[in-house]
């Protein structure tokens, strides 16, 4: 047995060292080309007009994919006339929108911080009938859209909000707001697998997958804990690196986004956002990208 495990550990680090020298240059030169064009980028200034489905969900209403059934069914008027086109345009704070023959107001902006469980998943309705983070959520409140995802093996901090432009901007990537996780892998961490991970990584279909910090949590006898940051995501990004590294993935927990930790805050329930956690996030949005947040679970 302790033959094979020397093997396995053996076989590792020469796929890592292997992986390390493929891709450590082209992680320097990846990071340093967005050293450079990093602030050349400019911040979309507001549309003077939305389109129709996009209004009803800027407005809080309901999600734009929502509002394009509604809008088809026949059901939305604008400024007392009905349209079909989703993409109508909008004057919002001037035009009128009714649903039903109901005028739609502003709802009031709700910005919830969720626990989000282990095997539930990140939409409003699931065609396979699976648990969704809505079973979570408070009654009586206007629709919320989550910001981002989280897989549906993946647990951990998940904000919730109807206030559109500001979940934009939280998940656009030329914010580069750092999202924090503790992964727990089934192996030990070394320095190898940590500087490859630094290094970044080619993944299957081709594609160059970075991180911006990993470090060493703990371990015991067979599996480790990391902690690692990105300010940038791409669909199931962590796991896709440590797979290619040929480790599994047991636990991955979100444990904060930008300056907002996931804290104490219990498995499957929610909280408001404070005042000062929403104007840290702001902040944290406008200004260069600090040491993510940490958390003690």
């Amino acid at each position: 047995m302790a033959g094979r495990a020397v093997r396995s550990s053996e076989t590792r680090s020469t796929e890592i060292a292997r992986i390390n020298d493929r891709n450590g240059g082209t992680g320097k030169m990846m990071r340093a080309w967005k050293r450079r064009t990093g602030n050349n980028k400019r911040e979309l200034s507001p549309l003077k007009k939305v389109g129709l489905s996009r209004a009803l969900s800027k407005l809080g209403y309901c999600s734009r994919s929502r509002a394009e059934v509604l809008i088809a069914a026949g059901r939305v008027k604008l400024n007392g006339t009905l349209r079909h086109n989703p993409e109508s345009p909008v004057h919002l704070g001037k035009d009128r929108i009714e649903i039903d023959g109901q005028p739609i107001a502003s709802s009031s902006k709700i910005y919830l911080a969720l626990n989000k469980p282990r095997g539930v998943v990140t939409t409003a309705a699931d065609e396979k009938g699976r648990e969704t983070v809505y079973s979570y959520l408070p009654g009586n409140l206007p629709w919320l859209a989550p910001v981002g995802r989280l897989d549906k093996a993946s647990e951990g901090l998940l904000l919730l909000t109807n206030d559109s432009e500001w979940a934009a901007r939280i998940t656009a990537p030329e914010t580069h707001l750092d999202k924090t996780y503790h992964v727990q892998i089934n192996a030990i961490a070394d320095e190898p697998l940590l500087q490859a991970l630094r290094n970044g990584v080619r993944v299957s279909d081709g594609e160059f997958l970075r991180l911006k910090n990993v470090r060493l949590l703990r371990q015991g006898e067979r599996h480790s804990w990391l902690e690692i940051a990105l300010d940038e995501g791409k669909n199931r990004h962590i796991r896709q690196m440590l797979e290619e590294l040929k480790l599994g993935v047991l636990r991955l927990v979100r444990i904060a986004i930008g300056p907002l930790a996931l804290g104490d805050l219990p498995k499957g329930t929610t909280r408001p956002l404070g005042l000062g956690e929403k104007q840290a996030l702001d902040r944290a949005m406008r200004a260069p990208n600090r040491e993510p947040a940490s958390s003690v679970r």
